[in-house]
């Protein structure tokens, strides 16, 4: 009995740890589960949205094409065909059917124009009804291709409703003692100040590590966002590069919630090379962006 005993003790922080990471991985596939659940009905509501507008447009038989997931919570509604919209029935439409979401508290919608992805119309709706952005109501927008994108702010509702958060916080802390020694550290992106060298298309000088365009003279400064999305482009002139890969490799690899749109760096890029008309970043429709080089 003694040995026995003895034997147990040793081993008891062992024997908790294993049963405390198989309560956790339970958990965490329950949450999994129910995630995956709430982001398909989410698309369901969001084609919803596109199916609503079709009709307000007076189109009753063309297609709301597939929903594409574009980043974490960022989705995109695109058409068959054109469509016109009132931006104050758009609003509407999407706050009563984005109601059904009960993560869908706090969201930025944009309408893109297809050629180009520049923004038509745009606003933001919050959980906190004064902080709400929606501007130009009541205006009937001509009827061209559009696409609607739809950004959701990430939250922590769905763990915590669900009693999630505070039930596994101990644990854990638990595990991330253990592991805390074993874990390398994470590989981070390098910024703009990282690069070297000048990177020369067209007849523009690209300096990534002071961060500045010059051509015939004239010299921009560009911030290091559009630094290193620049240098994606630039080492790869005249190829297609996925909308994906540019979100994965500016934000997701670091953990950091893209605040701003990929669409509106597109666009600041785009006027900061409008002094060489040979160059240009296009948009290829249902893959992504391309450096064009005349």
């Amino acid at each position: 009995m003694p040995l026995i005993r003895n034997i147990l003790l040793k081993n008891s922080k062992y024997l908790c740890g294993v049963v405390l990471l198989s309560f956790i991985a339970v958990i965490c596939i329950s949450m999994t589960e129910r995630n995956d659940f709430d982001m398909a009905r989410r698309e369901i509501l969001l084609r919803k949205i596109g199916h609503e507008l079709l009709l307000q447009s007076g189109d009753s038989t063309s297609r709301v094409l597939p929903v594409k997931k574009i980043a974490g919570n960022e989705y995109l509604i695109a058409f068959e065909q054109e469509l016109t919209f009132r931006t104050d029935s758009l609003v509407s439409t999407t706050q009563s059917i984005l109601a059904k979401d009960p993560l869908a508290n706090d969201y930025v919608v944009n309408v893109l124009n297809c050629d180009n992805s520049s923004v038509a119309y745009g606003y933001a709706i919050s959980k906190n009804r004064k902080n709400d952005i929606v501007a130009c109501k009541g205006r009937v927008q001509p009827k061209a291709c559009y696409l609607i994108s739809i950004k959701f702010k990430p939250t922590g509702i769905n763990i915590a409703k669900h009693g999630y958060l505070l039930g596994s916080l101990p644990f854990l802390a638990f595990v991330g003692f253990i592991f805390l020694r074993s874990v390398k550290p994470r590989r981070v992106l390098p910024d703009g100040n990282q690069h070297t060298g000048v990177i020369i298309f067209g007849s523009v000088s690209f300096d990534t590590k002071n961060r500045k365009l010059t051509a015939n003279g004239r010299t921009t400064d560009l911030t290091g966002t559009e630094t290193r999305l620049l240098r994606i482009f630039a080492l790869s002139p005249n190829q297609t590069i996925e909308r994906s890969r540019l979100q994965k490799e500016i934000w997701e690899d670091e953990g950091v919630i893209v605040g701003r749109s990929l669409d509106m760096f597109i666009s600041k890029l785009r006027k900061k090379l409008e002094f060489d008309p040979n160059i240009s970043i296009v948009v290829i429709r249902g893959k992504g962006y391309r450096l064009k080089i005349d």
